[in-house]
């Protein structure tokens, strides 16, 4: 198995493969604190990295803290070619709650913890995630948001800025404020409202992180798609997964999972050719959902 056959992509002033990781899932229930079992949470990092990936997603308030902290004690000090993106704008309650952290100040320390936790002088990566809406985009002004990390970048603590969960307007009036390299949102087979988008994006070379590309916390349930994982003698995540390789150049993964076996299964799906014909038949998958 090798993962360079998914091929590689720009994000920021770097080139990584596009099957990277995310680190989600290495926190406990909920994304809440820490995980059962830590050592395992070590083994998948670092077969990630051994495999080739070289772009992790991760955020401070991921546990909170938690999966910083276990990035940090798994692969510090960090290659040169490791791509770790986090995100911020939100904690976490003390009952695991999600709650917008998005003032100037909050926004401010959230880049601290990260830099902290990680180990790192600079990040080289920051989304900033709009929490106007929690479940999906909102309209409404990021201006203030992306001013203060576009400081935080003057500063020389963030290197290149993203933007998640946010809708094209937003994108549009973030880049008049500051250079954007990437934008994270909710897209995979079902949910393909941002098809237009993604196009654009490529057209200027910005990458698009698609999260939940099998419905995260509501798993997509689909026949056609399950049908032709068994065809091809695949998983359905690793068809999902191959299908969002080919939709576009532009298309960064970050599949999670606290297994190295499904770590494993996950990377895969580099080596898994779709024909034009199953294309054809896991797009109706987006049409028939609209339908029901």
């Amino acid at each position: 198995m090798t993962i360079s056959k998914a091929g590689t992509f720009k994000l920021g002033g770097r080139t990584v493969n596009r099957l990277g990781y995310g680190a989600m899932q290495l926190a406990g229930p909920g994304v809440f604190g820490p995980p059962k079992d830590r050592d395992g949470a070590i083994a998948v990092l670092r077969e990630a990295v051994a495999s080739g990936v070289n772009h992790i997603d991760t955020s401070d308030f991921y546990g909170p803290h938690v999966t910083n902290q276990i990035i940090r004690e798994a692969l510090h000090p960090y290659s040169d070619d490791l791509t770790i993106v986090t995100k911020i704008s939100a904690r976490r309650g003390a009952d695991g709650s999600w709650i917008p952290a998005m003032s100037p100040k909050e926004l401010a320390q959230a880049v601290h913890d990260n830099l902290r936790n990680l180990g790192l002088d600079r990040l080289e990566v920051v989304n900033l995630r709009s929490m106007l809406g929690i479940h999906g985009p909102v309209e409404g002004s990021l201006e203030p948001q992306l001013t203060a990390l576009a400081e935080l970048q003057r500063q020389g603590l963030v290197r290149h800025i993203g933007l998640s969960n946010v809708t094209p307007r937003q994108i549009a009036d973030g880049r008049r404020i500051a250079d954007i390299v990437c934008v994270q949102n909710q897209y995979n087979l079902a949910h393909r409202e941002d098809d237009a988008l993604i196009d654009d994006l490529a057209r200027d070379g910005i990458a698009y992180v698609p999260f939940f590309p099998l419905g995260g916390f509501s798993p997509l349930q689909s026949t056609a798609l399950s049908d032709v994982a068994a065809k091809l003698g695949a998983t359905p995540m690793q068809v999902a997964l191959a299908w969002l390789l080919r939709r576009a150049p532009n298309i960064l993964l970050i599949p999670g999972t606290s297994s190295v076996g499904h770590l494993r299964e996950n990377l895969a799906a580099a080596d898994l050719k779709l024909s034009d014909e199953t294309v054809a038949v896991l797009d109706q998958i987006a049409s028939e959902k609209a339908a029901a």
